[in-house]
């Protein structure tokens, strides 16, 4: 079933994405409603790529798992060690190292771009926007936002452990050399939103021009933070350089992430309140992850300069 050549699935898709941007309010909602719509249009009419009716999607949701349970654990994960990076109060200490001027929203925006190269654009996000938030006295345009989130996917397109697309394609076979290049086009598009993003934010709410007096750095947050990162970084390295069969079938990162927080939960307490609070977030990108999963992308054209432009 089509309209306009157009498979009914993405006509959903769509409606739902179209649904979120009219309506934030009720994003979560909107985002389980179009799940349920294009499963149910899956079972009545065309069936999984795995096979027709219940037993289709059961198999489906088998094959899916590895990926959404990753994805709940790293998001609910990031929450708690961004916490614990602004508890540290190294994003209090960050006034007096970034400029001034609107470039100080542009650097910030260079170090979230550099950061998701070697870590999830996720967690750099995440971090970029602690950081944000706490230099900017908590007024960040949405436009600043969106190049928050546009610096930590662009950072992560050219490297095989800063992006799970990548990193795919990387147990895939592909050279880590060959996705390289993709920093050339990540680059210019930096520069396209990041510079005016920047002017923005700083006509918005420009940087506070100076540090807290008798600020106290806590070392052992900084640590901690820098350890859940490496133990991140390191399964995903080893895993994917190793046992890359095993890394899709279990979700290891989220898995990493969780163990370095409760390891170190000694030496510091984690605000354990972060992860229940994105909990609903976590929920909604899941269901726009699985609703994704379920387009039919093979009915789409062959990959060229076109169909990517």
């Amino acid at each position: 079933m089509s309209i306009f050549s157009i498979p009914f699935e993405f006509v959903l898709f769509a409606l739902t994405l179209t649904g979120i941007a009219l309506f934030h309010k009720w994003t979560l909602p909107i985002a389980l409603t179009g799940l349920a719509a294009i499963t149910f249009f899956k079972l009545a009419v065309t069936g999984f790529q795995s096979g027709p009716g219940l037993a289709g999607l059961a198999a489906h949701a088998l094959h899916e798992a590895p990926t959404l349970v990753n994805l709940f654990l790293l998001l609910t994960g990031f929450a708690v060690l961004a916490r614990h990076f602004e508890e540290s109060r190294i994003p209090d200490e960050m006034p007096a190292l970034l400029p001034d001027d609107w470039t100080g929203g542009l650097w910030l925006l260079g170090l979230i771009f550099i950061l998701s190269a070697f870590l999830d654009n996720i967690a750099a996000a995440l971090i970029g926007g602690t950081v944000a938030r706490r230099v900017f006295k908590g007024k960040v345009h949405i436009g600043y936002l969106a190049a928050i989130v546009a610096a930590a996917n662009a950072g992560g397109s050219g490297s095989v452990i800063g992006d799970t697309t990548t990193t795919m394609m990387w147990v895939a076979g592909v050279s880590p050399l060959a996705v390289l290049k993709a920093f050339v086009g990540a680059g210019v598009a930096f520069f396209c939103f990041a510079i005016p993003a920047s002017r923005q934010q700083h006509a918005y709410a420009p940087i506070i021009k100076d540090s807290p007096k008798g600020l106290t750095i806590d070392y052992t947050r900084v640590a901690i933070t820098l350890s859940v990162l490496l133990a991140a970084v390191s399964v995903n390295v080893w895993g994917n350089a190793n046992i890359p069969d095993l890394m899709g079938k279990i979700p290891a990162l989220g898995l990493a992430v969780w163990a370095a927080i409760i390891a170190t939960a000694a030496i510091r307490r984690p605000d354990w309140a972060a992860a229940r609070d994105a909990v609903p977030g976590t929920i909604f990108l899941l269901a726009l992850v699985t609703a994704a999963s379920m387009m039919p992308v093979e009915t789409l054209p062959a990959p060229s300069w076109q169909t990517a432009f």
